[in-house]
């Protein structure tokens, strides 16, 4: 089943790789500028999932997550933290995130949550 995904990611390469295989598998992918942008995207679009990297540029991952969770609005968006810091699981947790992927990941780590 095709959802609309947003990604927070502000490795370029990451980011390219990860929307080019989403959308082939038929997802839509949403792409926040900045927080600001991206709380305006989950209130106007939903998403059905968030990837949202721990380290963004001006802007604390784990914080965002954590404000999604406390909202009525969002707390049952499942968002899933991404990042290259062994603490990522202890973040995810601590935010009340849904998940965490330790990047690199496998391709197949990514779409085996999606599909849940």
């Amino acid at each position: 089943m095709a959802k609309k995904i947003l990604i927070a990611e502000d490795d370029e390469a990451i980011l390219d790789v990860v929307k080019s295989i989403l959308e082939s598998e038929g997802h839509t992918v949403l792409i926040p500028r900045d927080e600001h942008h991206l709380y305006k995207i989950v209130h106007e679009e939903v998403p059905d999932l968030i990837l949202l990297d721990i380290w963004l540029q001006g802007a604390d991952g784990g914080k965002i997550a954590k404000n999604l969770k406390a909202k009525p609005a969002t707390k049952d968006i499942p968002v899933i933290l991404m990042s290259a810091n062994n603490s990522t699981e202890r973040i995810a947790k601590e935010a009340g995130a849904d998940g965490f992927l330790l990047k690199p990941f496998a391709l197949e780590e990514l779409l085996n949550i999606i599909s849940h």
